[in-house]
């Protein structure tokens, strides 16, 4: 358990057990659309509450299953930040579509990680009921088709269909920001620094996979057997610098110099 889901796993917790000690708490901290700038902050509060048990159930249990993955990945401070813009953005988009109907739950800041984890490890599968595997990539694809179906037809059942594909929207660009300002800031430093170093050279054979922590087993393992599939050279940089973190302190190569 990483830190951010261990402490928004706490949090949506603490809070369902408040809602049923003091359920005139729902009406102040629900989000209802039509009331978001006199009360701005449920923009956020919502993202606490559940409508049940089954409901905070589904949820926490997809951010325990998805989230240490994209945490370990992202960091903690990009972490927190894709789950509340998530959440932030699927009650901006209910503004526009539901304009009445008050919403709660974290489905929104959870579908944008879950939306990170299928960028990451798009071929991973998940076993639907614990049976039915379905790659991640295509999981989060016919969830969005899903939550647009139901939407455009009148959301049924409490479901916030809105809520959840601007949880997707808001997951997505903030992951397209990440990725646009962290490629600008590698391409400046490479300007002053020169072209880098290949820094994993043959450190990568004296990679312990068994040594890694579960979280990141996986993905040191698919790494591992791309090389020896299709090479070195065949890794992309993102790979190259995860695999680097497992190498053994000795064997790494220190970094260049600015010239």
């Amino acid at each position: 358990m990483t830190p951010w889901v261990q402490r928004l796993i706490i949090a949506n917790v603490v809070m369902f057990f408040v809602q049923q000690t003091m359920p005139g708490l729902v009406g102040q901290l629900a989000f209802i659309p039509a009331f978001a700038f006199s009360r701005p902050w449920t923009m956020i509060t919502y993202m606490f509450l559940h409508g049940g048990l089954g409901h905070i159930f589904f949820n926490m249990l997809a951010l325990y299953f998805f989230g240490p993955r994209v945490e370990q990945r992202l960091g903690s401070e990009r972490f927190s930040a894709l789950y509340f813009i998530s959440g932030i953005s699927g009650a901006l988009l209910s503004m526009v579509f539901a304009r009445q109907s008050p919403i709660v739950g974290a489905s929104a800041a959870v579908f944008g990680v879950m939306l990170a984890f299928a960028r990451f490890w798009p071929r991973d599968k998940i076993y639907i009921y614990g049976v039915l595997p379905l790659e991640a990539r295509w999981l989060i694809a016919l969830s969005v088709a899903y939550a647009v179906f139901s939407g455009l037809r009148g959301s049924t059942g409490g479901v916030a269909d809105f809520a959840h594909l601007g949880g997707f929207a808001g997951g997505y660009l903030y992951l397209l920001y990440i990725e646009r300002t962290k490629g600008a800031r590698q391409f400046r430093k490479q300007a002053v620094a020169g072209p880098p170093r290949d820094s994993l050279g043959d450190s990568w054979k004296r990679v312990d996979a068994s040594g890694v922590h579960d979280v990141n087993r996986d993905e040191v393992n698919r790494i591992l057997d791309k090389i020896s599939a299709t090479g070195i050279a065949s890794l992309t940089p993102q790979e190259r610098l995860f695999l680097s973190n497992f190498v053994p302190m000795d064997d790494r190569t220190p970094p260049v110099p600015p010239s």
